[in-house]
């Protein structure tokens, strides 16, 4: 009996080792099935399509030109993409602002990433609430069915009740990469197609050229049982073009049925019945066992890793293009991890065409330091010049992607160089605004504007440390790396010293050496201790919001900007009176008061010197959220 235990346990681990791959390369995308209609009732396939082991990719959205969004530049602003990406994707002029046929369907390259709870797929854009918009309508209606109302009620504060116009919600739109299974029989991309009245799976698979089986499985569907308008994923072994976005309704023949056992009467069929149980079972009891054996053989994995990652060339990367410019031999010396996504969801630059877009890097385009103001075909960009190894940056860039946080779109290694290419934020830096007396016609920040960036800001933390596997710490948020688009919406950058923490092994932070950050927004235990955590983005947080307050710097000389809130909220006798002087003299009272001053003591609570009395970024939103809902509904002749 004894050895019968042992070859069975054998045989055990034999399954799982043999199988271990096959078990974690078929996660597939499950179909909606029709249940997005059903707001209250969230479910995996209308949350989200689930992530597999690839964190990110180059992935492509299908869109239905309709009014207002008729051009370029319009569907851009709506699906947070770029006016270029989409003319070219699209074989159109390049003219932003192009007009383009009402219902012409059209493809939106965008860069997936596995965001969110770290269960789904997603790619962020957002959307300002209009009057009587409802998840619903914004899900089904203006973005199509690229979103479900069940992901836009998980990954938004506001209550469906709480919706009202001019609020900024965030969207999470549909979209996956490859398995390794699909990867292996040649697909590439995946792509988010809206199905179309008396469309099938059938006439869908050819229309792409694909065969109908791999589209089965990649929605998880036995049949051809889909819905209008809802959708599909479908697999590529080659980018999409605009001919395979010509509908045809014309259903080619059934797609087989899948393999099952044929019964040879009610005996066996009951017989059938009862081991398909019993392997329901074992199988379960399987993947319990491989759980187990998975956790222990990471977790050893893990101890035994050194801490240095393996560096390689760029130039040993297969990724099927030059990434050099001709007139070096220099290599690049990156981390490898992530970088074959990162290449594969990122535009490839030549130098020469850096140098045309910045009218070969004037001064005229210098922005500020190394950063330049580029032009490719009418969209701007900002082109960043680095030295050394940036591929951390890369890295985290291309995993991330939020509203609030600036997009790298491409870059370019030329001389020992590397030239990042970020979307560009119209209006600048945030410090520009507090600090600087020199503005366009005298142009200030206003009080709504203020808070609004607060709470931009405030979002994309709190999507860092809460939306990310692992926890992304910025580790160097300042005014300076607030930048400001043409809506003045903000936007966070500067990801060159970010880190990236795992909650449960490293209790949620870890310590370092080698402080570097900048003055006044470091909190001591960092700068005392080395200590880094996602509470570290918190402190420099509350600086931000005192210097949105005040106008003032972080630091000037030795007083620190965050020490000087305790003495304007210490008591009660004159309080007011102190948060009045306390104020941007450029406000000149047009702000209300008593929302002032909760946002002066949100900030002093993030400020603490006490790392365990500062709140967490999602106790933060939640606060900013009530402060900006009461400030839309607030009138400055009120004020007295």
């Amino acid at each position: 009996m004894e050895i019968s235990n042992n070859v069975f346990y054998a045989a055990i681990v034999g399954f799982l080792l043999l199988n271990f791959h096959a078990l974690f390369s078929e996660a597939q995308q499950e179909y909606t099935n029709n249940k997005q209609s059903d707001c209250g009732n969230p479910t995996n396939a209308t949350l989200g399509n689930a992530c597999n082991s690839v964190s990110s990719c180059l992935s492509y959205l299908t869109f239905r030109s309709i009014s207002p969004y008729t051009t370029p530049a319009t569907i851009a602003s709506l699906l947070n993409s770029t006016a270029a990406a989409i003319s070219t994707a699209n074989d159109l002029s390049g003219d932003a602002d192009e007009a383009i046929p009402v219902t012409t369907n059209l493809i939106v390259p965008v860069n997936c990433s596995c965001s969110g709870s770290g269960l789904y797929y997603q790619y962020n854009s957002s959307y300002v609430l209009k009057t009587n918009d409802t998840y619903f309508s914004m899900a089904n209606s203006t973005f199509q069915g690229l979103t479900t109302c069940q992901a836009l009620i998980a990954q938004n504060t506001y209550g469906e009740r709480n919706l009202t116009s001019g609020l900024n919600v965030s969207v999470p739109l549909r979209c996956a990469c490859p398995t390794s299974n699909q990867t292996q029989a040649g697909f590439k991309y995946l792509i988010t197609y809206m199905i179309s009245q008396g469309e099938s799976v059938g006439s869908i698979a050819q229309q792409f050229g694909v065969d109908v089986q791999s589209v089965l499985d990649a929605n998880k569907l036995s049949g051809n049982n889909i819905f209008f308008f809802t959708p599909l994923m479908v697999p590529l072994k080659q980018e999409p073009n605009k001919t395979q976005l010509v509908i045809t309704t014309t259903t080619p023949p059934p797609p087989p049925p899948p393999p099952s056992a044929v019964p040879s009467g009610d005996g066996d069929s009951d017989s059938s019945t009862k081991w398909v149980i019993v392997g329901v079972v074992v199988g379960a009891g399987l993947v319990v066992i491989l759980g187990i054996f998975l956790f222990f053989y990471c977790r050893r994995r893990r101890q035994s890793q050194l801490p240095e990652a393996k560096k390689v060339s760029v130039s040993e990367i297969d990724t099927g293009k030059n990434l050099f410019d001709s007139s070096t031999n220099e290599s690049w010396s990156v981390s490898l991890d992530g970088l074959r996504d990162a290449v594969a969801s990122l535009t490839v630059y030549k130098f020469e065409e850096l140098q045309k877009a910045t009218n070969f890097f004037s001064e005229k385009n210098r922005i500020k330091g190394s950063v330049y103001r580029a032009s490719f075909k009418g969209d701007d960009a900002a082109i960043k010049e680095l030295q050394g190894d940036v591929s951390g940056e890369i890295n985290i860039l291309v995993q991330i992607n939020h509203t609030n946080i600036i997009r790298l779109s491409g870059f370019c290694v030329s001389k020992g160089n590397t030239y990042l290419v970020y979307e560009f934020a119209q209006n600048g830096s945030l410090d520009n605004w507090l600090h600087s007396t020199k503005h366009e016609n005298s142009i200030t920040l206003n009080w709504k504007q203020r808070v609004q960036i607060a709470y931009d800001v405030a979002d994309a933390l709190n999507y860092l440390h809460n939306y990310t596997n692992p926890v992304h710490i910025h580790k160097n948020l300042n005014s300076g790396n607030v930048l400001l688009d043409s809506n003045f919406r903000a936007k966070v950058s500067n990801f060159g010293l970010a880190r990236t923490v795992n909650d449960e092994e490293e209790g949620g932070f870890q310590l370092t050496r080698h402080v570097i950050g900048t003055r006044g927004y470091m909190p001591p235990e960092y700068t005392e201790n080395g200590v880094i955590s996602p509470k570290m983005d918190v402190f420099a947080f509350g600086v931000v919001i005192l210097e949105l307050l005040s106008g003032r710097e972080a630091i000037a000389g030795e007083v620190m900007l965050a020490a000087s809130i305790s003495d304007v909220l210490e008591g009660k006798d004159g309080e007011r009176e102190k948060i009045r002087v306390f104020m941007d003299p450029i406000l000149d009272s047009e702000y209300p008061l008593v929302l002032a001053h909760s946002l002066a003591q949100l900030a002093k609570r993030c400020v603490s010197s006490d790392y365990n009395s500062r709140p967490a970024m999602s106790e933060v939103l939640t606060t900013l959220s009530k402060i900006q809902s009461t400030t839309l509904d607030w009138d400055p002749s009120e004020e007295s």
